[in-house]
């Protein structure tokens, strides 16, 4: 039977988020039913995180969502955070918040990914047009979701 999951990653200004379809044959590919964005809407950030937490949580709900991978955060280099990097964290803190009161959550870092999917690294697969075609079906992904979509085809049937 084929599992729904939902890939997210955070930003300071928006949320990408991948819905697909994943079948318990591996060799199958992933159909893609969804790709897109949620803004974080402009002014009191409070209010807009009780948004994104309302809009997160319902899509997962109406759309039956079994598991959200949501890409973990990573440690960039040395010296203060920045004030991007903070709300960046505060974002991902809402939306694992919102996905975990309907359905089951992981978090996987890219730098994982990388050294536990196939033999090369997310970078390259985000590049490689034939990957995606052969992987997938479904809509079209964008460019900028693929590395969202990454995180859905690495953690297929994994508990």
């Amino acid at each position: 039977m084929a599992e729904r999951i939902i890939g997210l990653s955070a930003s300071k200004d928006y949320v990408i988020y991948v819905d697909a379809e994943v079948p318990d044959d591996e060799d199958s590919p992933i159909t893609i039913l969804e790709d897109g964005n949620w803004k974080i809407h402009r002014g009191d950030r409070s209010d807009a995180y009780q948004v994104l937490h309302q809009q997160c949580s319902d899509y997962i709900r109406e759309a039956a969502i079994d598991k959200a991978v949501i890409k973990a955060s990573a440690v960039m280099g040395r010296g203060a955070a920045k004030l991007g990097m903070l709300h960046t964290a505060e974002v991902r803190g809402v939306i694992i918040a919102a996905a975990s009161s309907v359905c089951s959550v992981t978090q996987m870092k890219k730098a994982v990914v990388s050294r536990t999917y196939g033999d090369r690294n997310v970078d390259d697969y985000i590049d490689d047009d034939a990957f995606w075609d052969e992987h997938t079906t479904g809509k079209k992904l964008r460019k900028m979701s693929r590395e969202v979509a990454m995180l859905v085809v690495a953690a297929r049937n994994k508990s």
